[in-house]
């Protein structure tokens, strides 16, 4: 088995992989659940090689994204449901059907219009989607309210800002971003409050607001609030290994580090940023 560009090779290797007899034996009893974490996992690791702006890893991160569509739909196939094949006519079809401005004839020339457009071709779907559904004997969705469609599956501040757009589309939303700083100023006094009762569920559910406000203020300031939450975390990484560094660099570590001289070592690290930056 040799390495290829095409497609159909990745197909054939999957499919080795999971025979019976003499396939891998983890790979073999692998299940949509069991291999659904990986998913996951892979689409943060594209994510972060595109933050790192490091194009190895990203060539990498997609390569293992992609078997991981390739793995789901063998499994798939195995199953007698759909194929790798189905997949790919699903998504072209798809994507023509949403962009009759290129493919297609349409008056949708600026963005506003496309978007638009595409949320009323997404409108037919999901009542096409469900016609499918009845005709297979399937239930309908669980939850068809109009925060249906959101995915509770999702990562939590993923999920609170999708919660916001659909509910903003229905103008339930603020006006402007002033108001929502001033929920979140209100939010803080709830959970000091909360903290000065030692009422532990009462903490978690002020401090689940707080970050919920947060969130909309990002939405409103058109700052992805994940993304955002990443870049600090990765500011954060490396002004530790700055402090770690610099530690070892003078023969001391963390464990007996005092907060006093991390703290010394942090505005440092600060100092230093600002001066490349």
């Amino acid at each position: 088995m040799e390495p290829s560009r095409d497609i159909e090779r990745l197909l054939e290797i999957m499919a080795a992989l999971r025979q019976p007899d003499t396939g891998c034996p983890w790979d073999i009893v692998q299940t949509f659940e069991t291999i659904k974490p990986y998913t996951i996992e892979e689409a943060y690791e594209v994510a972060d090689a595109i933050e790192r702006h490091d194009m190895d890893d990203l060539c990498d991160e997609l390569g293992d994204l992609l078997l991981q569509v390739v793995f789901h739909a063998r499994i798939a196939e195995e199953a007698g449901e759909f194929s790798f094949g189905d997949v790919v006519e699903a998504v072209t079809r798809k994507m023509i059907r949403r962009h009759p401005h290129v493919f297609a004839r349409s008056d949708a020339d600026t963005p506003e219009a496309v978007k638009l457009q595409w949320d009323e071709i997404k409108r037919a779907e999901k009542a096409d989607r469900r016609q499918r559904r009845m005709r297979r004997g399937l239930p309908q969705d669980a939850d068809a309210s109009h925060l249906g469609s959101v995915q509770r599956s999702f990562p939590a501040l993923v999920e609170a800002l999708k919660l916001q757009e659909r509910a903003a589309k229905v103008g339930f939303d603020w006006s402007k971003p002033e108001p929502i700083l001033d929920k979140i100023e209100e939010e803080i006094t709830e959970l000091r409050q909360a903290l000065k009762d030692g009422d532990q569920r009462k903490v978690a559910d002020e401090l689940g607001d707080l970050i919920f406000a947060v969130v909309n203020i990002g939405r409103h300031v058109g700052t992805d609030p994940e993304m955002a939450l990443r870049g600090t975390n990765t500011k954060f990484r490396r002004r530790f290994g700055h402090i770690e560094q610099e530690l070892e660099a003078g023969g001391e570590s963390l464990d007996v580090a005092s907060l006093e001289r991390m703290e010394e070592l942090w505005q440092a690290a600060k100092a230093i940023e600002r001066q490349l930056t």
